[in-house]
């Protein structure tokens, strides 16, 4: 099942269910006024929307339109919760190195996971609006699930009956600001602007093969101004899993409904040290931040720059026959609103 929330005058939206091949959608007001409500009542609400589903794709309704993506707002524009873990610590060494700071052994065993504002999500078409260019602009290509009521002090082993939805993420980063903040000993907050998300959010079941309950082993393909940046496997180097994130962020509380547990960003070490760009033939980078490490580590310095007002980027995942499962994340870099 896919489901994406359009714009309305309402903040959390209208929900819509999306047809398999995304080009096709339906309103289901008498199901779920919203994607929150229907996790809310997600047991009541499941099998209706699964039927509406079933039937879009079989062409049986007459009040379904055109999907647009543009129209789009995140599949919750705002949620109860919002953790970001960093599942792939190839990329957390890389980006610690990149600021000058150590790596302990600890991240290895524990995964890392910081709250970020959920109040505001970006839609899949959003801009990225920047204020100051020396704040170094960067994109993170993620996958992230949607939780139903999680139970505090829930197991690893448990953990993966309570994912409801996937979706991808953009988790966007002030990478110039993340020193000074995490210096404070408090966290990341104005490093981390709103994240954007992928039009629809999808069932497991979508996923097929793919999803083993686990992981998600597909790759994420990013494009930067147009050209492909990377192609990283979701499910490759992927030291904490999906349950094993979960676990740790009930640990010491119970988890909502609409709670989303992102994967941090997307990161395989190919075979080397640290990874190959895809002009050098290997999958390439989910950020900037790990390219310029790269560089840094090679040349002393590093020379591609951060993101600049007009800068593009993209971020999508296809299935094996090359059609996409979550829509697109296109995105657009601006200046401030004045």
């Amino acid at each position: 099942m896919k489901l994406a929330t359009l714009r309305s005058e309402s903040r959390d939206g209208i929900l819509v269910v999306v047809n398999r091949a995304l080009s096709r959608c339906v309103a289901v007001p008498d199901i779920a006024a919203s994607l929150q409500y229907a996790l809310d009542h997600w047991q009541a609400c499941k099998q209706p929307l699964e039927e509406v589903y079933r039937a879009l794709n079989h062409g049986e309704l007459i009040n379904e339109m055109p999907f647009d993506s543009e129209l789009c707002m995140a599949p919750l524009p705002r949620s109860y919760q919002w953790a970001d873990g960093s599942a792939y610590v190839n990329h957390v060494e890389l980006v610690r190195k990149a600021r000058g700071a150590e790596m302990p052994a600890s991240f290895w065993q524990d995964p890392l996971m910081y709250q970020g504002g959920s109040d505001s999500f970006l839609g899949p078409c959003d801009d990225i609006v920047l204020d100051d260019a020396s704040w170094g602009l960067d994109f993170e290509a993620e996958v992230a699930v949607v939780t139903s009521d999680v139970p505090m002090g829930v197991k690893p082993s448990e953990s993966a009956q309570y994912i409801q939805l996937f979706m991808l993420v953009n988790d966007v980063s002030l990478r110039n600001l993340i020193p000074s903040e995490l210096a404070k000993g408090f966290g990341f907050f104005q490093s981390k602007p709103s994240s954007a998300f992928s039009p629809v959010a999808v069932t497991p079941d979508e996923l097929g093969h793919h999803w083993d309950g686990h992981k998600l082993k597909l790759a994420l393909c990013t494009h930067y101004n147009h050209s492909l940046f990377g192609y990283p496997n979701a499910g490759i180097d992927m030291t904490f899993d999906f349950p094993q994130l979960i676990a740790h962020a009930a640990k010491t509380r119970h988890l909502i409904a609409g709670t989303i547990i992102g994967s941090g960003t997307v990161s395989n070490k190919q075979g080397t040290e640290y990874g190959t760009s895809v002009s050098e033939g290997g999958v390439g980078y989910s950020c900037i931040a790990e390219l310029r490490m790269i560089e840094t580590l090679r040349n002393g310095q590093p020379t591609t720059a951060f993101m600049r007002v007009g800068d593009t980027v993209s971020i999508e995942m296809k299935d094996e026959n090359q059609c996409s499962i979550f829509g697109k994340i296109e995105q657009e870099v601006v200046a401030s609103y004045d």
